[in-house]
């Protein structure tokens, strides 16, 4: 696969490349590694799309995992514990939330990343929450998502969200004070 898109968020180019190149090296390593064409095994049974061979996310998100663990990146889990209190008076539930986490796909040396092949909302998430969270959890310094391209996005099911929707958005709402430092890098499966 290749990077064939590079947007900076919050100064997150700047700071990934001079803080944490090997870091970036390593990313970089994994994504031209993985190759797609293995994981295009998905048969659409959408009606715009039936019968279609696609590429698989949970199969390149299983690639990417495989890649980034031989190089020593981990997935970071941190347990929730969810306030109660905000409840109105008088409701009382006797199993609150056990067992609630939230996760980073993968850390290494302070570098968070998030590999996203699913929809919208959860690349938005992942800068604009997460990063924030596990960096206010004192896990992270700066983020990584990696992200498809139309194109690519256009060769899976219908709704996976894409680099340049994602950029147009980034852009539009702007960096905030509580923001860390980002690199979205845009992949395509040639």
């Amino acid at each position: 696969m290749k990077i064939v898109g590079i947007y900076s968020f919050n100064n997150g180019r700047e700071f990934i490349e001079t803080q944490f190149a090997a870091e970036l090296r390593e990313v970089e390593q994994v994504i031209a590694a993985v190759d797609s064409e293995k994981h295009k095994t998905k048969t659409s049974h959408e009606k715009t799309r039936l019968g279609r061979k696609l590429y698989s996310p949970r199969a390149l998100n299983m690639a990417f995992k495989a890649k980034f663990e031989e190089l020593g990146w981990r997935t970071c889990r941190v347990a929730c514990e969810y306030p109660t209190e905000y409840y109105v008076d008088g409701y009382r539930w006797d199993n609150p939330f056990s067992g609630a986490f939230r996760e980073m796909d993968f850390v290494k040396n302070r570098v968070g990343i998030e590999v996203q092949f699913g929809k919208y909302a959860f690349m938005v998430y992942n800068v604009c929450a997460k990063m924030t969270i596990f960096h206010k959890l004192d896990v992270i310094d700066v983020g990584m998502e990696v992200v498809p391209i139309k194109e690519f996005a256009d060769e899976m099911s219908t709704g996976v969200s894409y680099f340049e929707q994602f950029v147009w958005d980034l852009e539009q709402r702007g960096v905030s004070d509580i923001d860390i430092p980002v690199l979205v890098l845009g992949i395509n499966h040639r």
